[in-house]
C-alpha cells in the first residue's frame, strides 16, 4: 500500500506544470469551474456572485442537510432567495455535494470556512486544516486554491502550502494558490459581493494573475496585493479598526452615564465634523462572524515576535465586558421598581448580532440571555427574522420566538432591547412595558420614553 501510494505521488509531480495563460483563457471563455467550499453567510453570496457571470458551480458542504435544501432549491440564509437558487439549479448552473471526489472537477477552489476562537481565544485552525487536507487528496495539476476564511497573517504559505503540497503537487509550478478575504456584510443594501472590492494576493506572480483575473470576472473591482501575507494583514486591519474604536465608544458610554450624558447625543454632535471623525456606536458587545474574533487572530501571532497589542486586548477587554454591564444596568433598572432579576420575567427583543438579518453568530442576545438565565430569570425573545434558535458550536438555546402583542409585553417585568430591527413599532413597545431597556437608542424620538426606558 505504501509503495503504491509513492508512486502515485512521483507520478503526480511530473505532470505538466500549471499553465496560467491557459487558466486565463479559459476564465474569459467562462469554462472554468469554480468550488466553493462552506455554503453559509460566505460561499453562498460568492456562489450567487459567480452564476450571475456566467461561471457554473459547486457548492460542496459537509452538512448533508445544506445539500440537500440547496439541491431542492431551497435557501436557509435570509438575504438569498430560493428563486435564485431555483434559478440556478434550472440553467445547470449550480449544483451542490457533500462527496469530496467532486473537487476534482473543478478548475477554482474557494475555501469559506469558518475560523472560530478556542476558549483560551487562541486560533481554532481545525476547519481550515481539515479543508486543507480533503482538498490535497483530490488537488490535480492545474487547479486554483484561494483561501477566503478570515486567518493571521502567514496562514496560506505557513499552514494550507505545506499540506496542499503532500499531494505531490507544488505551489505555483503544478497548482496556483492564492489569499483573498471575504467581505460579506449581511443586510446591507448599498454594497453586495459584487460591487466591494476584492483584495486578492498570490503565492507568487502566476498565482496572483490567474485569481486575479478570475475574481475580476465576476467582481466590479480587484485590488492585487503584492503576497498573501499582504491581503491577509488587510483583513485583520479592517476588523481591528472597527474593534478598537467601538470599545472607544463603548467605554465612553459608560463613562458618559455616569456623569448624566446622553453618549448617543455626543455622537450626533461630533458627527457633524465633515472630516477628522467618523461615528462608531455603543451596544450590548459584538458580533458576527468577523470583528468579536478576527483581531484575536492577531494577538495570538504577534507572540511568536515577541510584541504586545495592547490596542486590540484593550478593546477587547472592553467588548466583552457589554453583557455585563447591560445585566447591570437592568439589575439596577429593576430593583428601582423593587424587583430582583431572580424571579423576573424579561423578554430580549432581537436575537440576530445586527439589526435586519437572520445571522445570529456571536451575538451578543445569546451571551445576555445565558446571563440572565445565570441570574434567575425567566427568559423569552422575539425575532422576526429568527423564528427559532438552532444548535451552534457553544450555545443551544433550544428557544422559539414570542409573538409580540400588547398583552404579551405588559406582562414581562422588562423588556431588554439588544438588537433594533427595523420592523419593531418601538412606540408601541414602550407604551405597553412596564420597564424597558434599551441597549441601541432604538427608542430615541419615543414619546412618553423618558418614564419607562432606560439606557443601557
Amino acid at each position: 500500500m505504501a509503495r503504491k501510494a509513492a508512486g502515485n505521488k512521483k507520478a503526480r509531480k511530473t505532470t505538466k506544470a500549471a499553465d496560467a495563460n491557459a487558466f486565463v483563457k479559459d476564465i474569459e471563455d467562462r469554462k472554468t469551474r469554480v468550488g466553493i467550499i462552506g455554503m453559509g453567510y460566505v460561499g453562498l453570496p460568492l456562489m450567487r456572485t459567480f452564476c450571475s457571470a456566467g461561471f457554473k458551480c459547486l457548492g460542496f458542504d459537509i452538512d448533508q442537510e445544506k445539500v440537500k435544501a440547496l439541491n431542492a432549491g431551497k435557501s436557509y440564509i435570509q438575504h438569498i432567495p430560493p428563486s435564485l437558487i431555483k434559478e440556478m439549479r434550472g440553467k445547470g448552473m449550480f449544483e451542490a455535494s457533500c462527496d469530496p471526489k467532486t473537487l476534482r472537477k473543478v478548475d477554482a477552489i474557494l475555501i469559506c470556512v469558518p475560523t472560530p476562537l478556542t476558549k483560551m481565544r487562541d486560533p481554532d485552525m481545525s476547519y481550515v486544516v481539515s479543508t486543507a487536507e480533503m482538498i490535497a487528496k483530490q488537488l490535480r495539476p492545474g487547479q486554483l486554491v484561494v483561501l477566503e476564511s478570515t486567518t493571521y497573517p502567514g496562514t496560506t504559505k505557513e499552514l494550507v502550502k505545506p499540506i496542499l503540497e503532500k499531494s505531490g503537487l507544488e505551489a505555483e509550478k503544478d497548482f496556483f494558490l492564492a489569499f483573498s478575504p471575504e467581505r460579506e456584510d449581511p443586510g446591507r443594501t448599498d454594497f453586495t459581493t459584487e460591487t466591494i472590492t476584492k483584495v486578492v494576493g498570490g503565492f507568487g506572480p502566476k498565482s496572483t494573475k490567474v485569481s486575479t483575473k478570475l475574481y475580476g470576472a465576476a467582481i466590479s473591482n480587484v485590488h492585487g496585493a503584492n503576497s498573501c501575507e499582504v491581503a491577509e494583514s488587510a483583513k485583520i486591519l479592517e476588523n481591528v479598526y472597527r474593534a478598537v474604536n467601538i470599545a472607544m465608544v463603548n467605554e465612553l458610554k459608560m463613562l458618559f452615564d455616569r456623569m448624566g450624558i446622553d453618549v448617543w447625543e455626543v455622537i450626533e454632535a461630533a458627527k457633524t465634523k465633515p472630516f477628522g471623525f467618523q461615528a462608531f456606536y455603543p451596544g450590548p458587545g459584538l458580533g458576527g462572524h468577523c470583528i468579536p474574533i478576527d483581531p484575536f487572530y492577531l494577538t495570538w501571532k504577534a507572540k511568536e515576535y515577541g510584541m504586545p497589542t495592547r490596542f486590540i486586548e484593550l478593546a477587547g477587554e472592553v467588548n466583552t465586558s457589554m453583557p455585563e454591564y447591560v445585566i447591570e444596568r437592568l439589575s439596577l433598572a429593576l430593583n428601582d421598581h423593587k424587583k430582583p432579576i431572580n424571579g423576573s420575567k424579561i423578554l430580549v427583543l432581537g436575537l440576530a448580532y445586527k439589526k435586519d438579518v437572520d445571522d445570529l453568530r456571536e451575538s451578543p442576545s445569546i451571551e445576555l440571555i445565558e446571563l440572565l438565565r445565570k441570574h434567575g430569570a425567566k427568559v423569552d425573545y422575539n425575532d422576526p427574522h429568527i423564528p427559532r434558535t438552532h444548535k451552534q458550536r457553544e450555545h443551544d438555546l433550544r428557544m422559539a420566538s414570542k409573538k409580540l402583542s400588547a398583552a404579551m409585553l405588559k406582562s414581562y417585568d422588562a423588556v431588554l432591547i439588544s438588537t433594533n430591527h427595523t420592523s419593531y413599532d418601538y412606540d408601541f413597545i414602550v407604551k405597553n412595558s412596564k420597564l424597558v431597556i434599551d441597549t441601541r437608542n432604538a427608542t430615541d424620538g419615543v414619546r412618553g420614553a423618558k418614564k419607562n426606558v432606560v439606557k443601557a
